[in-house]
């Protein structure tokens, strides 16, 4: 017969699971409850207003983004864990002002986290089966790092972990915004943590400002359709005229809302080996990495978040940083030589960064939303 889990025992459980995942290497560790209607309700009125372009999945689950119960049945608590990932000795500011460089958002320098948390998350998750099973408690669970339709962001700020800043990223007092997260779905009525992380953005408004395409329609809003993100990765076709000179040096995201962000002065470097940087990506050169043959970029981009995008369109975004790059005879020459065998995609971004550098223009200052 199955034990009813009672309020010590899941007290106890509470403080081993937050043992068990700083072994494990998670920096922090909060529990939760399901209760995301708030969340909900601005989820639909973001979808309904188009903000996520092409992210159809985004709407593609009805409510169990922000229904756990909906998603995996029974579920009563959600375990949330972040994981530090900013590499050490990393220079952001320094290469987005040099033309010359790529600028690979700084999650993406290493091996892609997925795996990595995924495998830790399951780990915990067997320490607390065993927990259960030695009290003869039916423990049912289910790990998520990014990986379903989970509104990860909004449970790290009720379990704790920090709260939802104007950019939409999570941020900590004590750790900035620098990191990942995961999630366990528990059956389990574990006691739930009491957020002590207040919104502290106060009237800063600084990642707003900073954006280069002008992505934030408020603060707490985005328009993915102007992120230089979701145009660098999620979006599949041609980057729009308008964002290609603002996206300047960008090639695989865009961290300028994280840099500029005063919380970040107190982000720690990651101690994981698997996120420091590999291939040079902190920092290369325009140049090689737009020389990179199909099967050298994927030997070297093998295990990494970059290759989910494909060969082409990592050509298409070099393509436009080198169209927004000094515009040097080699430049040219190398665009000129690799558009007789581009795809049409790729080919349009190489045709207008020539037609850039031929001209002699440079990066101008980021553009204005529409309306204003």
């Amino acid at each position: 017969m199955t034990n009813t889990p009672d309020t010590q025992t899941m007290t106890e459980l509470a403080a081993q699971i937050r043992l068990w995942g700083r072994e494990l290497g998670f920096q922090q560790v909060g529990i939760t409850d399901c209760h995301l209607e708030q969340h909900g309700e601005r989820l639909h009125a973001w979808l309904d207003a188009g903000y996520n372009g092409d992210m159809e999945w985004m709407g593609a689950h009805g409510d169990k983004r922000w229904r756990p119960d909906l998603l995996e049945e029974g579920t009563l608590r959600v375990i949330s864990v972040r994981l530090d990932y900013l590499p050490p000795d990393t220079q952001p500011v320094q290469v987005l002002k040099d033309p010359g460089k790529a600028y690979v958002s700084r999650y993406a320098n290493g091996r892609d986290y997925h795996k990595l948390i995924r495998k830790r998350l399951a780990q915990l998750a067997q320490q607390i089966d065993t927990f259960c099973e030695e009290r003869g408690i039916e423990a049912r669970g289910r790990a998520f790092t990014d990986s379903a339709p989970v509104m990860e962001r909004a449970l790290a700020e009720k379990a704790g972990l920090g709260w939802i800043g104007k950019n939409c990223m999570v941020i900590n007092s004590h750790a900035g915004s620098w990191f990942f997260l995961g999630e366990i779905y528990t059956n389990l009525p574990l006691p739930v943590d009491v957020s002590e992380e207040p919104n502290q953005c106060g009237e800063c408004t600084a990642c707003l400002k900073v954006c280069p395409t002008d992505a934030f329609v408020d603060a707490y809003t985005l328009d993915a359709r102007r992120c230089i993100s979701y145009l660098t990765i999620e979006n599949k076709g041609p980057i729009p005229e308008e964002f290609r000179e603002p996206m300047g040096n960008r090639v695989f995201g865009c961290d300028d809302c994280q840099i500029i962000c005063p919380w970040n002065k107190f982000a720690k470097p990651t101690g994981e080996p698997d996120f420091h940087p590999r291939h040079g990506l902190d920092s290369g050169a325009l140049m090689d990495l737009f020389r990179w043959s199909e099967e050298e970029f994927l030997r070297k981009t093998e295990g990494s978040a970059i290759r989910r995008i494909g060969f082409e369109r990592w050509q298409r975004n070099l393509a436009v940083a080198l169209g927004n790059s000094d515009p040097a005879p080699e430049t040219v020459a190398v665009l000129e030589e690799a558009l007789g065998c581009a795809t049409p995609l790729v080919a349009e971004h190489i045709e207008w960064a020539l037609m850039r550098l031929r001209s002699g223009r440079r990066r101008k200052r980021k553009i204005k939303r529409p309306s204003e």
